[in-house]
């Protein structure tokens, strides 16, 4: 735990370093949103095109924190810690990486961003995936339905299936490198979909127990 905590703070003092150096030489207002073509639709200021991903980030790193404490199943959850701490390491660096390619856009190095984003998304879903392998049930982390979270049996199978699921859309989403153009559809239609068949699995799961 105290290594992972180590990474995590180490990257978002170097997200706030790097944002604290790169301020004078940017402009007053810096791109922050691409649509699907990857073409740039948004803008933000300069402090919160800097400062806003870091502060999510370190936002995100105390809750993440704070959920295992919190939580009445806590006891469950350090049934796979070292997933779950393994789990915040990736998501802070998928942050990082997002904030490093929206830093270099707006330094003048022009790139299709969605693209670049595709192996990062890839990563993340295929992780969530193995976590989900190791997941107990508990209030905040996992696939929580009514049903996955009344019954051991049905949380246990619809992770089994949410696993396996989840590590079929990271694989799936770069299919975005093959077909740039569609690049979006490939990373965001796998995982809703994934997300709404294991609801629906969890609560036909449930009937069949009940």
């Amino acid at each position: 735990m105290k290594k992972a905590y180590l990474i995590i703070i180490t990257t978002i003092i170097l997200f706030f370093a790097i944002g604290i150096y790169f301020y004078p030489q940017l402009p007053d207002r810096l791109a922050s949103h691409w649509n699907a073509e990857g073409l740039v639709d948004g803008h933000m200021t300069k402090f919160w095109g800097l400062f806003l991903m870091p502060m999510i980030a370190l936002a995100a790193f105390l809750l993440f924190i704070a959920l295992p404490k919190i939580d009445p199943l806590k006891e469950n959850i350090e049934k796979f810690r070292k997933q779950y701490d393994t789990f915040i390491i990736m998501f802070v660096l998928f942050l990082f990486y997002l904030y490093i390619l929206t830093l270099l856009f707006n330094l003048g190095f022009y790139f299709n961003i969605v693209l670049m984003t595709v192996p990062a998304f890839s990563a993340l879903f295929y992780y969530i995936g193995i976590m989900m392998e190791s997941a107990k049930r508990n209030w905040f982390i996992g696939i929580r339905t009514p049903w996955t979270l009344s019954s051991d049996k049905v949380w246990k199978k619809t992770h089994k299936l949410g696993s396996k699921l989840f590590k079929a859309a990271g694989i799936t989403s770069l299919g975005g490198l093959i077909l740039p153009d569609y690049a979006i559809y490939f990373v965001i239609i796998p995982v809703i979909g994934v997300a709404v068949y294991t609801i629906i699995y969890s609560y036909l799961e449930y009937k069949k127990i009940k």
